[in-house]
């Protein structure tokens, strides 16, 4: 029989008890991922801090690893769920205790903005570009900077565009 011909057939399809496995394993791993994060709470999946984003990442490989990978048992990905969320849990407890932790895991807000003016040192330290910061000034609904006090790279990575005052105020004249 021709090696070639089988090794494409199972290409394509390895086989029913494969399909019914990944159907299996990957119904009870996701129900099971849902629980370790209605338990550990909300925090889990946000996006505050670099460490937030691991977290996230972490656990998609992770499920995609138990559904597709024969070589990986649903309890060892369940305990590597727990594990991340258990991780993240510690990290969240510790950093709302210890302000010297806090600052060696959660990055501050930067000013790239003030006033109207870019400020070229903090672009650069952040590696942000003026079309990047135009961008979210036009995403927030305005045409230039002439109306912004502030545009601030939050510790997520998104951009927080503040008005003006008088920007906000289509009543009141400049003078």
């Amino acid at each position: 029989e021709d090696g070639g011909a089988m090794m494409s057939e199972q290409m394509f399809f390895a086989g029913a008890p494969g399909v019914w496995r990944t159907l299996l394993v990957g119904l009870c791993a996701y129900v099971l991922l849902i629980l370790v994060l209605r338990t550990t709470g909300k925090r889990t999946l946000s996006k505050m801090n670099a460490f937030d984003l691991i977290v996230t990442v972490a656990l998609g490989s992770t499920l995609a690893t138990v559904i597709l990978s024969k070589d990986v048992a649903l309890a060892e990905g369940v305990t590597a769920f727990v594990m991340l969320a258990g991780a993240q849990l510690a990290v969240t407890w510790l950093s709302t205790r210890s302000k010297r932790f806090r600052s060696w895991v959660k990055a501050e807000p930067t000013i790239l903005v003030e006033k109207g003016i870019m400020l070229s040192d903090a672009m650069k330290r952040e590696r942000v570009t003026s079309d990047e910061v135009e961008a979210a000034v036009r995403g927030a609904g305005f045409d230039g900077l002439d109306a912004i006090a502030l545009v601030v790279l939050e510790t997520d990575g998104s951009m927080s565009v503040v008005a003006r005052k008088n920007a906000l105020d289509p009543d009141s004249t400049q003078k």
